[in-house]
């Protein structure tokens, strides 16, 4: 079974609670997926299947963007750590020149190309590591959404930001390691969640724009 075949098999059509004028290939639960996901690789400690769930800062980014569509239209936007391609997708459908969605897990990349064509829209994908990259990128907007979870993950992600001279965008529920500085607020949105996903059901979720 290849990637975008074990997506349509493992997952199905609906819309982010937020953003109802996209439809994802979604899972309901996380851990027979997770266990699938594992016997497809035949791979212990696999990380969650991020590209399956909508994740608060994933759809109030998507949100801001199609409220404020002023912010993506006619510019060259890479959605980075793009996860299931919703900011993505929102991007585009907001006007924007082109849309990269970088992504290096081989299943979202498969859910990316998925969602952007049952969505109608056409975005770019790549699956290299950005973070390890030093070259000049080719965008004006970056957006990031909900990717400070992890220690290891935030500090990487954030010395990488700190070189880019371009605008960032970057949505948030209030995971542990989002800096501290240097934000400004754009939006704040109530966003549904699953006790499959997080510890309640509803998280506040704010988005910035990163300086």
């Amino acid at each position: 079974m290849n990637h975008a075949d074990f997506v349509r098999a493992n997952a199905a059509p609906g819309a982010p609670p937020l953003v109802p004028e996209i439809t994802l290939y979604l899972a309901s639960e996380v851990t027979p997926l997770w266990h699938a996901t594992e016997a497809s690789l035949e791979r212990d400690q696999l990380p969650p299947p991020y590209w399956a769930f909508a994740w608060p800062g994933g759809q109030a980014l998507a949100r801001y963007l199609l409220d404020n569509r002023d912010t993506a239209r006619g510019k060259r936007v890479l959605d980075l750590g793009a996860g299931c391609g919703l900011a993505a997708i929102a991007a585009a459908m907001a006007g924007a020149a082109r849309v990269v969605a970088a992504e290096i897990d081989p299943f979202a990349v498969a859910a990316i190309r998925l969602n952007a064509e049952m969505n109608g829209i056409a975005i770019d994908i790549e699956s290299r590591n950005r973070l390890g990259d030093t070259a000049p990128i080719d965008a004006n907007l970056i957006l990031i959404g909900d990717m400070c979870y992890e220690r290891p993950l935030a500090d990487r992600l954030l010395q990488w930001l700190k070189v880019q001279r371009t605008e960032i965008i970057l949505a948030d529920p209030g995971r542990a390691y989002l800096p501290k500085s240097g934000l400004t607020l754009l939006a704040e949105y109530q966003v549904p969640t699953s006790l499959d996903l997080e510890d309640r059901t509803m998280r506040e979720t704010r988005v910035y724009r990163l300086a």
